[in-house]
This record gives structure tokens, C-alpha cells and sequence, in this order.
């Protein structure tokens, strides 16, 4: 079969190449899968780099999210592959205990998407963030992956939303979305306009994928009580968090690992997915596949998402 393989670390566009490898056997747990669609999502730019907290044994397989078709039964499942990366292949193996299945009537492309990023904002929002109805959401880079499942997830909660995104492109996708208020971070600022739509309060809790300065504005206009969830740094700049600031405006800053609840609460990861599945059905959640791609040109597809120039999720199908 064909997999892309990171031989080095480096640029991903750069180091990966295509190649001719042994189709994986599945081991006891495991089953085999023929993958549907596989998406793209950040970490697998950092992972390449070395600049991700998990770093895999070279040379590997990367992509950590999939649709595939268990080889055998033909069930279409999502969730990611057995022991870390492995998605950007034409086959791959995946625990039977973490394939979970896809929502009826959904294609590959957005079952593909469903699995990280909104197992992300739900736990995010919800197990972390406590988020309720009636509160104020301010979601950053909204028209990316991780922004799009938040907007979506904040207004299924019964949240106001308030996005942020660069261009009018980006902004409208916003809108489209459902978001309530847009904010177009390139040619305003999004702390006052936050702090006129909460009327002077600010917003209860902060979504953020971005890090750097974006952080540091978040402070500004965070509520009493308010939460800052932090997802990511795709700013390249880890901010810091003075505590006095934290303890003069009583708010709090909530770290998110959704990976780690494999390890530690793995049952969290079975009952979002079946309230993820609710939400598909009901329509309040619908992943937005910016681009489809061939498999084979997956080294490009990283380029633009590294480069930030993508909106939705990006997917490649083999």
C-alpha cells in the first residue's frame, strides 16, 4: 500500500515522501481499515517539526484523524489511528474500542472531521469551560477547523458568539456558521468591540487556538469569572499568565489536552461522541470541509495549512 512517511524532522512539505510500505496486520483490540478520509488538523504540522508534545519514533506515518471502512464488515467508523499518527495512508489499523461510528448519512470528508475537533470543543467548552446558556463565547480564528466546531458548539449550548477571523472571506464564513457577532481581527480590535457587545462585562469564556497576543487581549476583556480555555499556540508564541492579573479580575485560565483523556478518562470520549452523534442528527452540527484532496498531495495540503490560509477542515482521500 502507499503511506506518507516522516523520514526526518522538518518543514512537512519538505520531508514527507510517498511511499511503498507493508500493509499493516492487526494485533489482539485492533481492527484494519481502509481509509475513507483522512483530515488535517495542526499538531500534524508540529508533530513533523519535532515541535509537538508527542513525538513519534522516525520514520512514521502522520494524521491523527480518520474515516475508515473496517476491512472484513464494511463499517464505516472515525477516531484515530492505533498508538498515535498513521491516517495519511491508504490502510491503517485502529483500536476497536476507539472506532466509534459514523453518524448516519454523513459523508467520509466530514465524518473525517468530526472526531478531534469537535471532541476538542465539547470538552472544552462543556467539561471545562462550564459553559451556559445565555453566556457570551468569543471564539478565535473562527473560520479555521478548531474555530468552526466551536462556533458551531457554542451556539448549539445556547451561547452568544462572538468570532474572530482575518478577511472578509473569513469573516462571512463566520456568519454563515451562526455566530453572532464578527470581528475581523485584521482591521479592528476585537477588545473594545467585545466589551460594547457584552455591555462592559466582557465575554464569560474565551476560546483560544492562537496564543501569543491574542491571549493577552483575551485578558482584557474577559468577564468576571470568565474562563480562558487554551487550545493552541498557532501564533507560535507561548503567552504567559501573570497570576495577580488572575486574582485582581477573579477569572481563570483553563488548559485543554483532550488527548489525555484517553489515558485518564476514556469514557468522557464514548459519551461525546454519542452527544456529537445528537447534534449531527438534530443539525446543530455540520463540519465545514474547506478543501478535499488526493492523498497524494498531502505535502501541499500541509503547506496551506501551515500557512494559514485554509478555512473549515482540510481532508485527503485516498
Amino acid at each position: 500500500m502507499r503511506a506518507w512517511r516522516v523520514h526526518e524532522l522538518g518543514d512537512p512539505s519538505e520531508v514527507m515522501s510517498f511511499d511503498e510500505v507493508d500493509e499493516p496486520t492487526p494485533g489482539e483490540g485492533q481492527v484494519l481499515v481502509k481509509v475513507r478520509a483522512a483530515a488535517l488538523n495542526f499538531p500534524d504540522v508540529l508533530m513533523a517539526m519535532g515541535k509537538y508534545q508527542e513525538k513519534p519514533p522516525l520514520p512514521y506515518t502522520p494524521g491523527v484523524e480518520l474515516c475508515g471502512e473496517i476491512v472484513g464488515t464494511g463499517q464505516r467508523v472515525i477516531g484515530g489511528p492505533s498508538g498515535g499518527p498513521g491516517a495519511f495512508a491508504e490502510y491503517a489499523l485502529m483500536d476497536a474500542a476507539n472506532a466509534w461510528p459514523v453518524p448516519e448519512g454523513m459523508s467520509d470528508e466530514k465524518a473525517a472531521s468530526l472526531y478531534l475537533t469537535y471532541q476538542t470543543g465539547h470538552v472544552g467548552l462543556h467539561r471545562r469551560a462550564h459553559l451556559q446558556a445565555g453566556e457570551h463565547l468569543l471564539v478565535h480564528a473562527g473560520a479555521g477547523g478548531v474555530g468552526t466546531a466551536a462556533i458551531q458548539l457554542g451556539k448549539a449550548a445556547g451561547a452568544t458568539v462572538i468570532a474572530t477571523a482575518g478577511g472578509a472571506r473569513k469573516t462571512e464564513i463566520c456568519r454563515e456558521l451562526g455566530a453572532d457577532h464578527v470581528i475581523d481581527y485584521t482591521t479592528e480590535d476585537f477588545v473594545p468591540i467585545v466589551k460594547e457587545i457584552t455591555g462592559g462585562r466582557g465575554a464569560d469564556v474565551v476560546y483560544d487556538p492562537v496564543g501569543g497576543e491574542v491571549f493577552d487581549k483575551s485578558r482584557k476583556c474577559i468577564a468576571f469569572e470568565g474562563r480562558i480555555v487554551v487550545v493552541g499556540f498557532t501564533s507560535g508564541t507561548i503567552p504567559h499568565a501573570p497570576t495577580n492579573h488572575l486574582l485582581v479580575k477573579n477569572y481563570s485560565v483553563v488548559g485543554l489536552h483532550w488527548g489525555l483523556y484517553k489515558k485518564m478518562d476514556p469514557s468522557v470520549i464514548s459519551e461525546v461522541h454519542e452527544d456529537l452523534t445528537r447534534l449531527v442528527r438534530d443539525g446543530s452540527v455540520d463540519p465545514l470541509v474547506g478543501a478535499a484532496l488526493p492523498l497524494d498531495q498531502a505535502p501541499q495540503a500541509l503547506a496551506r495549512l501551515a500557512s494559514r490560509d485554509t478555512v473549515g477542515k482540510v481532508v485527503l482521500v485516498p
